[in-house]
């Protein structure tokens, strides 16, 4: 553990949160199910202007690494970084389910795996992991600041009108304010994880069970029993 805190110290120097990003089109969600030892990861290329899935990706492996709160990274990034080199071209952003810099170490999985492959990544959790925040208004689009130590880390934002917010951190070549514009345009307002995410979070968990005529007759449209509707349109 000791080593691994020392590891994570030493990459939080290449952070940048800086704003890198000149234009925003497609927008990959990454996610990992797991299957006993095996941990299958899913990238979901999502194109923002049409609101729809253009590329999916799996990969699976064995992986070893147990579930350590605060080194999530080590144990997801190398699966999910093997899936993304199998994409034919990488999006403008990454999103992760998992933290950026809102960590006690600002290493959290977006954070590590942004830099690992040097590109724009964001974190998006379902739960906070370091840090305080107050609890943002009820409308959809609100969100408050999570302070560390008086230092700003992330947003608690609200994507669905009273529901718990998702917890929203830049992990590398990135700010916070565009992380936060990110996730809003990616979400519907019908659900409380962004698209692209949530995306990959259920055809990964369908890939784990074998569905494959699902996954074979898979399109953006085909799999809702409604169309998509943004509720900010």
């Amino acid at each position: 553990m000791e080593q691994l805190v020392k590891l994570q110290e030493k990459l939080a120097e290449m952070i940048d949160i800086n704003n890198r990003l000149q234009k925003v089109e497609t927008v990959a969600g990454c996610d990992v199910a797991y299957e006993g030892e095996k941990a299958i990861a899913c990238i979901v290329i999502f194109d923002i202007s049409t609101f729809s899935s253009i590329d999916v990706v799996f990969h699976q492996e064995k992986i070893s690494f147990p579930y350590i709160a605060g080194f999530l990274a080590f144990r997801e990034a190398p699966v999910i970084i093997n899936a993304i080199a199998e994409l034919k071209r990488p999006p403008d952003v990454f999103i992760f389910d998992g933290h950026g810099v809102a960590h006690p170490r600002k290493m959290g999985l977006a954070t590590c795996a942004g830099i690992l492959i040097d590109q724009p990544s964001i974190g998006c959790a379902k739960s906070i992991l370091s840090g305080s925040f107050s609890e943002p208004d009820f409308e959809r689009g609100s969100y408050s600041l999570i302070t560390n130590e008086k230092e700003v880390v992330g947003a608690a934002v609200r994507t669905k009108n009273g529901v718990k917010p998702v917890f929203v951190s830049p992990g590398h070549k990135i700010g916070l304010q565009q992380s936060i514009e990110i996730i809003l345009k990616c979400s519907t307002g019908n659900f409380r994880i962004p698209e692209p995410l949530r995306l990959a979070h259920i055809l990964a968990g369908k890939r784990k069970r074998r569905d494959y005529d699902f996954l074979e007759n898979f399109s953006c449209i085909s799999f809702y029993s409604q169309p998509i509707t943004r509720t900010d349109r």
